[in-house]
C-alpha cells in the first residue's frame, strides 16, 4: 500500500511539472536564405553541426556573390571565426529562435541591426573553414539545432550530397506584390536609381523576375534604345552595395521594341 502511495505521489508530481512547464514557442514561418525565384540544391554531411544544411545554386547562376537573405525578421549580430564559420550572422527572432548564416564574403547590415524577412544580410562566399562558396544555414531553438523547416515544410530527411533535392525560394518576392518574368540577352549592371550613377551589381543573362518599371536615363542609341528601368534583385552584388530593389535597363530585354517594357507574355510591366 505504501509503495502504491509513493507511486501515485510521483505520478502527481510528474503531471504537475508537465502542466506548469512553459510551452515551446511556435517557430517563425522561415523562408529560404536566398533570393526569390532562385533554385538551390542542398546537402548535409556527417561533420555538419546542429542539423545544418549547405546550399549551392543550381539554376545556372553563380553561388559566390549571391545575396544572403534573412529567413525571418529579427535582430542581426555579426561574428567572425576564421578557423571555422568565417564571417557569419546570427539572427535572433525572439521566443528562443535563431538562424545562422556562415561563410559570408561580406556583411550587408550593421551589428545589432533590426532586419525584416527577405532583407539582404550578407553576400555568399567561402570564408573560414570552407572549400567552396555556399550558404551554411541553421535553425536553432534555445540553442539547440532543429531540423530545418521552410514555409512550414521539413527539409528532412536530408540528402548526403548535392543535386538530389532542390529548393526554389519565395523569400523577398515583394510581400505579395506581383512579379513579372522577363528574358535578358546579356548580363546587365544594376543601379541604385534609374541612371548609371551608382552601380550595385549584376543581373545575369537569362530568365529573371522584375517588380515594376520607372522612366529614367536612356540606354542605347540609334535604332536600339530604352528609357525604362526595371526594378529587380541582382544575382551578383558589389562589396558594400545592396542588390535588392536595384534598377536594370529594359534595353536588355530579349524581345519587344524601343521604350517598351513587357514581360515574356507580352504584359506591360506596371509603373513602380
Amino acid at each position: 500500500m505504501r509503495s502504491l502511495r509513493i507511486a501515485l505521489l510521483a505520478l502527481a508530481a510528474l503531471l504537475a511539472g508537465l502542466l506548469s512547464a512553459t510551452p515551446a514557442t511556435a517557430a517563425p514561418n522561415f523562408k529560404a536564405p536566398f533570393p526569390c525565384g532562385q533554385t538551390w540544391t542542398y546537402s548535409h554531411h556527417s561533420s555538419e553541426v546542429r542539423s545544418a544544411l549547405d546550399f549551392v545554386r543550381s539554376d545556372g547562376g553563380a553561388t559566390a556573390g549571391t545575396p544572403v537573405l534573412a529567413s525571418s525578421g529579427g535582430t542581426a549580430h555579426r561574428y567572425s571565426q576564421p578557423s571555422g564559420a568565417g564571417n557569419y550572422i546570427a539572427i535572433d527572432h525572439g521566443g528562443g529562435w535563431q538562424t545562422y548564416y556562415f561563410h559570408l564574403a561580406s556583411y550587408s547590415v550593421a551589428d545589432g541591426a533590426s532586419v525584416s524577412q527577405g532583407q539582404q544580410i550578407g553576400v555568399t562566399g567561402s570564408t573560414g573553414n570552407s572549400t567552396g562558396a555556399h550558404i551554411h544555414y541553421e535553425q536553432l531553438y534555445n540553442g539547440v539545432g532543429q531540423s530545418i523547416v521552410i514555409n512550414g515544410l521539413s527539409m528532412a530527411p536530408y540528402p548526403g550530397s548535392y543535386d538530389s533535392k532542390y529548393l526554389t525560394s519565395d523569400n523577398g518576392c515583394g510581400g505579395g506584390s506581383a512579379t513579372y518574368w522577363v528574358d535578358t540577352f546579356a548580363a546587365a549592371t544594376g543601379y541604385a536609381a534609374p541612371d548609371t550613377a551608382d552601380a550595385q551589381g549584376v543581373l545575369n543573362a537569362g530568365t529573371n523576375y522584375v517588380y515594376c518599371k520607372v522612366w529614367g536615363a536612356q540606354i542605347g542609341s540609334g535604332g536600339a534604345y530604352n528609357h525604362w528601368w526595371l526594378k529587380t534583385d541582382l544575382d551578383t552584388v558589389y562589396a558594400g552595395k545592396n542588390g535588392r530593389g536595384a534598377y536594370v535597363s529594359a534595353y536588355y530585354l530579349s524581345r519587344w521594341g524601343n521604350d517598351e517594357a513587357r514581360d515574356n507574355n507580352g504584359t506591360v510591366i506596371p509603373d513602380c
